[in-house]
């Protein structure tokens, strides 16, 4: 790990102690190359607001950007003991470095607390993930569905949604250039 990870883990866990971050590259590589390892941190959800205030408030962490907030379904995946992970992509700008935030939660109701209060660019991609894959974020402004409507029942990127849909297609009038 780059000197950098390893004092924001540090400053982490003197502001934590009860957490277990557990460390752990983002992506295992088959190279010896050397280079920069991308890290992520294990946050439960019950603690994910205070942590990433603090990563975002703290001036020796000043992770001012939220570059991404996404998730990943785990389902029928090799030794996974939780079903989604929320992750998110942390950039400190004025130390020039980046983190990333694991958050597991799993069925019948995953949910995690929002971070709009911290990073107002959340609002959009926390409703993504939510129409997507089900994770449902508390304290969110808006919670409405961004890419599918209100009514649809399922979400589409959950690995059990089948690939050909449940029949929303159907519902829809075939469109041509005629069709004015």
């Amino acid at each position: 790990m780059e000197p950098s990870t390893l004092q924001v883990i540090a400053v982490l866990k003197q502001a934590f102690p009860d957490v277990d971050f557990a460390p752990a590259p983002l992506m295992h590589r088959g190279d010896a190359t050397g280079g920069v390892e991308q890290i992520y941190l294990r946050v439960a959800a019950d603690k994910l607001s205070a942590v990433t205030r603090f990563l975002h408030d703290d001036e020796r962490c000043d992770y001012a950007q939220l570059c991404d907030l996404t998730c990943v379904d785990y389902l029928e995946f090799p030794k996974a003991r939780n079903r989604f992970a929320v992750v998110y992509s942390l950039l400190s700008l004025t130390r020039n470095h980046r983190i990333w935030i694991k958050c597991f939660v799993n069925d019948p109701d995953p949910e995690v607390p929002s971070v709009t209060h911290i990073w107002k660019g959340a609002e959009w991609m926390e409703r993504e993930v939510w129409d997507m894959f089900g994770v449902r974020f508390t304290g969110h402004p808006d919670p409405r569905r961004i890419l599918t409507w209100e009514d649809f029942k399922a979400h589409p990127l959950r690995k059990d949604y089948p690939l050909r849909g449940r029949g929303e297609r159907e519902d829809y009038p075939v469109l041509t250039r005629d069709s004015r």
